[in-house]
């Protein structure tokens, strides 16, 4: 062991303790997998990361991105929060855009004033879902079936499933079965603008609510704030008219957070910004 640089940063949020923590360790070499999946198990947090050098040319730095249990190959939240870690600690872009390898490819990340954006990763699987599984999400999630206005495919390293509801309000009120969805990562979106509005903001300049149920130790667990998510959502509601080309998804609100997810279509970008604070400055032992 050795004592390594560390921080943990809040991602989607410009305020502490209101958005998704992230362990990150600022200097990965010389660990195995074992090691790297035993510290994030450690953390309790629902993933730790770990820079490495990069090994793919035009790449700034590695990130292995790690959850209780399993590496995963892309995740937001981890992204971000890891390229905040990263340029706070130093760190120098060769080009206009920080460019981050992990298990995905490349994925570029830039400045937007106080935030970063990343651009949404390509989907590794799209298009509507089957009725047979949309018909066991309505069961798992407790509403009707109808209550279900449009559901597709979301996957994009982790394999979600996006489906519509008709309002925020039905999203917030929500209490999944577990035993139903066992086995399901299952994104949830739902307009807090007028009924029947497409993309309309409520007061605040919300377009979405969003919630994102996937398997936990104890049952169905709920995260905060979820990156992958709100890019594969992204993708697919301002693709399939859904959304507008820009706006403002809330998310964490059932959970006491106040995570604020920020969307952009740029050419054929698609960019998923958001702020991120760091908490916790200091080492590790590792």
């Amino acid at each position: 062991m050795k004592t390594r640089p560390f921080k943990q940063v809040d991602v989607f949020t410009a305020e502490p303790y209101l958005g998704n923590p992230l362990a990150v360790v600022l200097d990965g070499t010389g660990l195995s997998t074992e090691e790297m999946q035993h510290f994030t198990n450690w953390t309790n947090l629902s993933e730790a990361t770990f820079l490495l050098p990069p090994t793919q040319a035009g790449a700034d730095y590695k990130v292995r991105i790690f959850c209780p249990g399993r590496e995963l190959p892309f995740a937001g939240h981890p992204t971000l929060g890891s390229c905040h870690a990263w340029l706070q600690a130093g760190g120098k872009p060769q080009g206009e855009y920080v460019v981050q390898e992990c298990g995905v490819g490349l994925v570029k990340l830039r400045r937007d004033g106080e935030r970063l954006a990343f651009a949404a990763p390509p989907l590794k699987k799209s298009g509507p879902l089957p009725e047979a599984e949309v018909a066991l999400i309505a069961r798992g999630l407790g509403v009707a079936h109808s209550d279900i206005v449009a559901h597709a495919w979301c996957d994009n390293g982790p394999n979600w499933r996006g489906v519509m509801l008709k309002t925020a309000g039905q999203v917030l009120a929500l209490k999944p079965d577990a035993a139903v969805l066992a086995g399901l990562d299952v994104g949830v979106v739902g307009p807090r603008g007028k009924v029947g509005v497409v993309g309309a903001s409520d007061a605040e300049g919300i377009a979405f609510e969003v919630r994102a149920f996937f398997p936990g130790n104890n049952g169905m667990a709920e995260d905060p704030v979820t990156g992958s998510l709100n890019a594969a959502l992204a993708q697919w509601l301002i693709g399939a008219g859904l959304a507008p080309s820009s706006y403002v998804a809330s998310q964490g609100t059932a959970l006491g957070r106040a995570g604020r997810v920020f969307v952009e279509q740029s050419g054929t970008d698609i960019w998923i910004g958001g702020g991120s604070v760091t908490c916790v400055d200091g080492t590790v032992l590792l």
